[in-house]
């Protein structure tokens, strides 16, 4: 049964803080302690969590802000579940933190956290239109910090990068056969031939996998196929069998990694190349999908996180964070990705690289008032002998007002349908024009005809921006920052390989990791306060109590 937790706001008379010897209260009152029990703790809704839970039977629950608040902690300083509880056990400044005055004041175990995880976990799978718990949690944290520090959010800047769930990179073998063991096991031993339960027993594995030469490796594998399609026609009769997660997995993975061969009628091995990027990597992460970035090859997701990056901000805040899998391009997560952000934090300016520009982007970035500023853009250039794009004016990308020799056009109009600006022009004008050879125009017999792709403009406009030095500089400078906050997340806060598997858990990992960064954003934000309030301290020297003038 739910149950908020408001013991902390009524303190006991007397606790350990009470007997303390003053130097070590004010050593307490200055660490981070205080201030997440304040900024954090004290700012848990626990409302929104009582869907967890039965609304009128059972024992109330364990209180739900130290149960969230001891999940911020262990990815703050990367601690296992042993040593976040270890420190909530014996470690007063943690228990400060959570709003208890005393040590020993509330038993929690291990199983507690795992069954409070499982909840939120399955509150999530049951409703994926909505926002998860922990990112609303971090958005009402975020608009918090915000208030508390006046950070401005009108300039941010955005990046990704690939994480990796709990799997291991697979060989094609071994994935095979990791698919047909787990299929295997779940199926009830009685319906299945001897040829598949010899697939549970270790000198199985041992005989396929480690005991295979590199000649023998395709042969291997099509006798593991061979034992999959087995398996599915022995399923086949028995729906409760068939309908299993782990025997529909190897359904997909035969139709993703392999096509029929009408001549030996069995199923083949498909070419590395014929494979999708977003087929089976592990059996145990059906989400997780493989994607090359430079010259790296990555299996499972991405993420993608924005913060502010004004100048006058002493310290940044995350404002937005997704993961996603890494088949999905870095421009379709922004699309999705802007106009939530541009409504949270009232955005103006965002500073990228080149690979999150397309026209889309651009587009929505127009309709939502928001300028792109990027360091480098990718896809083909533009030929060096021809005039670019933007030599000719064009008026809210829909029509050409005049060439670059400032001949009007005599009809110009926009195709709606092809995104296409059309321009004709006089003809005899065009000829003799001096850069007639550069000019995109096409000169024929009754008119001259500009075809103009709007993708391409915005594209073009880009390409000029980025001529500028000056404009470079100062993206590159504004963007550059926030690897670094990739960095400190995912090596300080163990995101480097997440304990977790699955798209749903690692967004929420991932949350509680971003929640934990920002704290410690404004954890210096503070620290940065008290130096700056120390430093304004004035001390004026006397003698004897007499004022000495400085």
């Amino acid at each position: 049964m739910f149950k908020e937790n408001n013991s902390h706001l009524q303190l006991e008379l007397f606790n350990t803080t009470t007997y303390m010897h003053p130097r070590t209260r004010t050593m307490l009152e200055k660490s981070w302690a205080p201030l997440f029990y304040e900024h954090v703790f004290c700012k848990i809704d626990e409302k929104m969590f009582a869907p967890l839970y039965c609304p009128d039977n059972g024992s109330p629950n364990k209180p739900v802000n130290i149960l969230l608040s001891l999940e911020f902690l262990k990815h703050l300083y990367d601690y296992t579940d042993e040593q976040i509880l270890e420190q909530y056990y014996f470690n007063y400044q943690v228990n400060y933190a959570l709003g208890q005055r005393n040590l020993g004041e509330l038993y929690i175990c291990e199983r507690t956290l795992y069954d409070f995880r499982r909840k939120v976990y399955e509150y999530t799978l049951a409703h994926p239109k909505e926002a998860d718990l922990v990112f609303r949690q971090f958005d009402q944290l975020l608009a918090h910090f915000l208030n508390v520090t006046k950070i401005n959010t009108k300039e941010q800047r955005t990046d990704s990068s690939a994480i990796m769930p709990n799997i291991r990179r697979a060989g094609r073998l071994a994935l095979a056969f990791d698919v047909l063991k787990q299929a295997v096991r779940a199926c009830p031993p009685e319906i299945l031939p001897e040829s598949l339960r010899k697939v549970t027993e270790p000198a199985f594995k041992t005989e396929i996998l480690y005991r295979s030469r590199a000649s023998e490796v395709k042969d291997k594998l099509q006798f593991i196929l061979d034992l999959q399609q087995q398996l599915l026609d022995t399923a086949a009769p028995f729906p409760e069998v068939a309908g299993l997660s782990p025997v529909a997995l190897v359904k997909r993975f035969l139709t993703e990694q392999t096509v029929f061969d009408p001549v030996i009628k069995k199923r083949v091995a498909k070419k590395g190349k014929e494979i999708s990027p977003d087929s089976l990597q592990s059996a145990y992460d059906p989400d997780a999908t493989y994607r090359r970035k430079g010259n790296k090859e990555h299996v499972g997701y991405t993420y993608t996180v924005t913060e502010t990056c004004a100048d006058e901000n002493p310290v940044q805040f995350v404002t937005d964070y997704t993961v996603e899998k890494n088949v999905k391009t870095d421009p379709e997560t922004l699309e999705e990705r802007l106009p939530v952000i541009k409504e949270r934090t009232g955005l103006t300016d965002l500073y990228e690289d080149g690979g999150f520009y397309s026209p889309q982007v651009q587009k929505l970035a127009e309709e939502q008032d928001v300028t792109m500023h990027y360091t480098n853009l990718t896809g083909r250039k533009p030929a060096l002998k021809k005039l670019p794009l933007t030599a000719f004016t064009i008026e809210n990308h829909r029509k050409v007002l005049a060439c670059p020799q400032n001949q009007a056009p005599v009809h110009t109009f926009f195709n709606e349908r092809k995104e296409e600006i059309i321009a004709w022009f006089d003809p005899h004008v065009c000829k003799e024009c001096p850069y007639k050879e550069q000019c995109l125009v096409k000169i024929q017999k009754k008119k001259a005809l500009l075809k103009i792709n709007r993708k391409s403009l915005l594209a073009a406009e880009v390409r000029k921006e980025l001529t500028d030095p000056e404009f470079r500089r100062e993206a590159t400078s504004k963007r550059a920052a926030i690897e670094g906050t990739i960095s400190a997340i995912k090596r300080g806060r163990g995101a480097g390989k997440l304990s977790v598997r699955g798209q749903v858990k690692c967004t929420l990992v991932m949350g509680l990791k971003t929640i934990a960064h920002n704290f410690q954003q404004l954890k210096k934000f503070f620290a940065l306060k008290a130096k700056e309030e120390k430093a304004a301290k004035v001390k004026i020297p006397s003698l004897q109590g007499v004022i000495v003038p400085i």
